[in-house]
């Protein structure tokens, strides 16, 4: 269908599922981008499955929303998928990126004992709801200090992202509740997981895409309200995009 010509916010995300292709099973994702529009309310923009990601499919992906009519988005929410950011600013050179938190926790304590999890994550959790960006730097210095000789790669990790970490910190409160994780399409897989949760191997590409997009459409029932604190969220995206608001007749 058609989209808005602008997005505040736009989150994209993907499930792994095991797919029959060629009398092999594979490994395929589907990919969903989920937006919240001007008004405040949740809106699927399209699904996508791919057996691999990379620049070239992600580029694909975002020419599609333009051709459909997205012309400027905001903030893309993204989990650090390969070649997203590039992408991205080859299609909207002026959006911002935001790498979810709740992933790059997860990538780092990949990389942890068991006994050191609940320490690591909670001196992580200081770095990221610092209330300033000079208060979120001096925590991941401190925390380089005190676990590098252990966890390096955890350090390097956020320090390679921090440029796409630290975008909520130029946005008040209210917007960082917002765009800071991507809890939103997380909890719009949840529904999914239930519902392909008794096909441990789909079909084919066709019964895969079928499955989530009934999920989607049931859950969407419920999108009947804008988002917590939109209206405070709206008006700052105003204040500092105001010239790419779309014009009102």
């Amino acid at each position: 269908r058609p989209l808005e010509a602008v997005y505040p916010v736009v989150w994209l995300d993907g499930i792994v599922v095991k797919v029959h292709q060629d009398h092999q099973v594979l490994r395929k994702t589907i990919y969903l981008a989920l937006a919240i529009n001007m008004e405040g309310y949740k809106e699927l923009l399209g699904i996508w499955i791919a057996e691999h990601e990379g620049a070239k499919f992600w580029a694909q992906v975002l020419t599609e929303l333009s051709n459909r009519g997205v012309k400027d988005v905001f903030v893309f929410c993204i989990d650090g998928l390969i070649g997203f950011p590039e992408a991205i600013k080859g299609i909207y050179p002026k959006s911002e990126i935001q790498l979810c938190i709740v992933h790059m926790l997860r990538n780092s304590l990949k990389y942890v004992s068991w006994k050191d999890r609940k320490a690591v994550a909670r001196d992580l959790k200081e770095v990221y709801q610092a209330g300033t960006l000079e208060g979120a730097e001096a925590a991941l210095v401190r925390f380089g200090e005190k676990w590098n000789d252990k966890y390096e790669a955890i350090y390097a990790l956020w320090e390679r992202n921090w440029e796409n970490i630290v975008t909520i910190y130029s946005y008040p409160s209210e917007i960082r509740r917002v765009i800071y994780t991507t809890n939103a399409i997380e909890s719009l897989n949840g529904v999914i997981r239930n519902r392909i949760k008794t096909k441990r191997i789909l079909g084919s590409d066709e019964s895969a895409l079928k499955m989530v997009w009934i999920a989607v459409a049931n859950a969407s029932k419920k999108w009947t309200m804008p988002i917590s604190n939109w209206s405070k969220a709206l008006n700052h995206f105003y204040v500092k995009y105001a010239d790419r608001f779309p014009k009102v007749a």
